[in-house]
């Protein structure tokens, strides 16, 4: 005798009612009602499913990712880059322990993209003050091949070329916050957003406390 197995629905009509009455079953399970096990997209080498759907569409389900699409929201440029680690996850710990990507969660990105973007566009070093020094020589080089117009076009960016404290600070591990805002299980991607202002202060506190206990 084969055990029937239990399908994963959708429905609410098997739950009982806000009074906490029982609902009579009116029908068995249907297969507009289905439910699909959740796609736990963990950190690592890139790997998609295509899952068909109702109506003949198509879901991709990410299985592993290490990469993605990150926007900086205050200076308008997206770059595609590395995510190197989960940090944090509101709703459990376990998915940060088991490096797993699902939406809204905190990842550590690569920051050299956005980096040698603000260095190119500003004429601003972000390395640390160490290697400052070796950098603004290789910048006074660069200023010698520089045209005038290009370095009257830098001078005039400069005034608003102003970070936060703490997203300076990060560009200088090399490593920036950012939150997933695309759905790895649904469409495949991992794409979001480097924190900033007061975001990145509250992330910020809560990674702190986390590291108290």
């Amino acid at each position: 005798f084969a055990a029937s197995k239990m399908g994963i629905s959708r429905d609410s009509w098997h739950k009982r009612r806000s009074t906490g009455g029982k609902r009579a079953p009116i029908r068995k399970k249907r297969k507009f009602e289905l439910g699909r096990p959740p796609a736990m997209t963990k950190l690592g080498t890139k790997r998609i499913h295509a899952v068909r759907t109702r109506g003949g569409n198509r879901k991709y389900r990410a299985l592993r990712t290490d990469q993605g699409n990150f926007s900086w929201g205050s200076e308008c440029q997206t770059r595609k880059t590395r995510i190197l680690d989960v940090v944090y996850n509101a709703s459990n710990n376990e998915l940060v322990r088991t490096k797993t990507l699902v939406k809204n969660c905190i990842v550590q990105i690569d920051a050299t993209p956005f980096r040698l973007w603000y260095e190119q566009h500003y004429g601003l070093s972000l390395l640390k003050k160490k290697s400052r020094k070796a950098a603004e020589e290789s910048e006074e080089n660069a200023e010698k091949k520089r045209s005038k117009h290009l370095q009257r076009k830098l001078e005039s960016r400069k005034p608003m070329a102003k970070l936060e404290q703490h997203v300076e600070e990060q560009f200088h591990t090399g490593r920036i916050y950012a939150c997933v805002s695309s759905r790895p299980g649904q469409s495949g991607r991992c794409d979001g957003y480097i924190i900033e202002g007061k975001e990145l202060e509250f992330y910020l506190k809560k990674l702190k406390s986390k590291k108290g206990k």
